[in-house]
């Protein structure tokens, strides 16, 4: 249920979460899994058949995205390969970053697939009621949503989501009802990588934004295993993207 703040904008009368999730028979996850990079999944419209044709379908519109042209590549060439992907068509017209993705390359395209491979149809019926594209990497869906029911019927409402569509859920975070969507922070958190957010969170519980600096540039490279050149260039990234008004 919603309500509004009377300035207009949108109130949820109902709890907030992050749900991290899987679930089978998914070419997004079967394919973030094989592959860097992740996707976006933004809107889901039908695609009506003649009753002489393959069974109804359902076209959706994404955004991948990575650090570089070389993992965007790879990842589309393992969803064009997937049993469960139809048709792909790439848009010319590069628009993601004005959807806040994240990643240095975006690459925005259609999809056909089957709507029965679909789990947002099982949270709706559950209560569940998505707020923000869903992002999946690593074989992994991140969903924003918005719960409908009590805050008490949460486990219950997760616990029949698993067992209708065989998926595994956990909760990432849960808040109380308030303004729909994500908060400034968590949408400039949303644009980086998923190495950049690595990077990133762990300087600042490190200290390295503490003053004086409780951990050099060389220490967080030796932490995370990687050279320094390396870990300056995905924390500049970082930076570059929270910081850009």
């Amino acid at each position: 249920m919603s309500t509004t703040d009377g300035k207009g904008a949108v109130e949820w009368a109902g709890t907030r979460l992050t749900l991290d999730l899987w679930h089978p028979n998914c070419w997004a996850i079967e394919a973030t899994g094989r592959t860097d990079g992740g996707v976006l999944a933004h809107a889901i419209y039908n695609s009506p058949r003649a009753e002489s044709e393959a069974p109804n379908t359902v076209n959706g519109l994404f955004t991948a995205f990575g650090d570089t042209n070389e993992e965007v590549e790879a990842l589309l060439d393992a969803i064009r390969e997937s049993d469960r992907a139809g048709n792909l068509l790439e848009l010319q017209e590069r628009f993601g970053r004005a959807r806040d993705a994240p990643g240095n390359v975006v690459r925005e395209f259609f999809l056909e697939y089957d709507p029965g491979d679909m789990v947002c149809p099982t949270l709706l019926e559950h209560g569940f009621v998505h707020s923000a594209p869903v992002r999946i990497e690593g074989g992994r869906e991140e969903w924003q949503v918005c719960f409908v029911g009590e805050r008490t019927e949460i486990r219950e409402s997760l616990d029949a989501v698993q067992e209708a569509a065989g998926a595994e859920v956990t909760v990432e975070s849960m808040s109380s009802s308030g303004h729909a969507g994500r908060t400034p922070r968590e949408q400039r958190l949303d644009t980086l990588t998923t190495t950049q957010r690595k990077v990133y969170e762990h300087a600042r519980e490190a200290g390295y934004y503490e003053w004086p600096r409780e951990a050099s540039t060389r220490e967080l490279a030796d932490d995370m295993d990687v050279s320094k050149t390396t870990l300056l260039e995905h924390l500049r990234k970082a930076e570059s993207k929270l910081l850009d008004p």
